[in-house]
């Protein structure tokens, strides 16, 4: 009874004859409802704002950012945080999912795991977790166990807590020093949280993981200059990158890029100060890892 009074688990007036309808209207009504989604997650910005404020702070300081889950809000959590090593050139730690049943359980559904408040305490210890950290726990009924517990201890700790959810006054929020409620209304198929309610999650990590680490300096205008050149693709992603910031034509960015390891940050700033390796890699540091920062510091150097 507890579960029927969520707006997550109610019927949607809109597909009540779903089971009669042709595929060209299931895929009109599908569309319709998640053209929602947008405007659901604009509604709570200034919380994904604060809670991007305080991830930034952590990670700026040396802390982590852990997503917490169950099923598909675990597979969310691994689907974004498994991006950021190749795109923004993090360490494996600094964005990590722990999920209900384990990693097994992002291919194969570990049934009940999510019903144990006190595993999702346990799973978040073997972290090491510590007050410079912060824990997202990440369910769209708002009432899961798993992640619960999981905010639960990381608060009782110190460490920054932030909740995502789709149903207000979730439980989980109580929990949370910034609640992150994205009401979408009921799912097309009655309680298939996979739907809108994982839409709006995904695109609530999206932003929170792109801002953060474009705050970080990890990306200059619209590039991805902490992009892993560690594939086919990438290296040649890394080298138009080099190449539209710079000027410099294909063979000269294969050149510096190789010098530099396959760094692309360095790669820029060798080209637009016409400096070593070494001297890039010194203003890039200096300017705390944002290239704009260190163009300046060697183009002035160079006065």
């Amino acid at each position: 009874m507890e579960l029927a009074k969520l707006i997550t688990e109610k019927r949607n007036d809109n597909t009540m004859t779903l089971d009669q309808m042709s595929t060209m209207e299931m895929l009109n009504v599908i569309n319709q409802e998640d053209k929602k989604v947008a405007g659901a997650v604009k509604n709570v910005l200034p919380k994904v704002n604060d809670a991007i404020e305080h991830i930034y702070k952590a990670l700026n300081q040396g802390g982590r950012l852990f997503y917490v889950g169950a099923g598909t809000s675990g597979r969310l959590g691994v689907l974004d945080a498994s991006e950021c090593p190749p795109t923004f050139m993090t360490s494996d730690d600094m964005v990590q999912t722990i999920m209900a049943g384990g990693n097994g359980a992002f291919f194969h559904a570990v049934e009940g795991s999510e019903d144990d408040e006190t595993q999702g305490v346990q799973d978040i210890k073997t972290k090491n977790l510590n007050y410079k950290d912060v824990v997202i726990g990440i369910t769209a009924s708002g009432r899961t166990p798993y992640p619960i517990g999981a905010l639960k201890y990381a608060r009782e700790i110190g460490a920054y807590t932030v909740s995502l959810s789709c149903n207000e006054h979730s439980l989980i929020s109580e929990f949370a020093d910034t609640e992150i409620e994205v009401i979408v209304g009921p799912e097309v198929l009655t309680g298939s949280t996979r739907m809108k309610a994982a839409t709006a999650h995904k695109m609530i990590l999206n932003m929170i993981s792109t801002t953060t680490m474009v705050k970080l300096g990890k990306v200059y205008e619209n590039l991805m200059v902490d992009v892993h050149a560690s594939n086919y693709k990438l290296m040649q992603r890394a080298k138009r990158i080099i190449m539209e910031i710079t000027g410099a034509d294909y063979e000269e960015a294969d050149r510096v890029l190789a010098l530099t390891d396959n760094q692309v940050k360095p790669a820029i700033v060798m080209i637009k100060g016409g400096v070593t390796y070494q001297e890039a890699e010194e203003a890039i540091e200096q300017s705390n890892g944002y290239v704009r920062d260190a163009i300046a510091i060697v183009m002035n150097s160079n006065v």
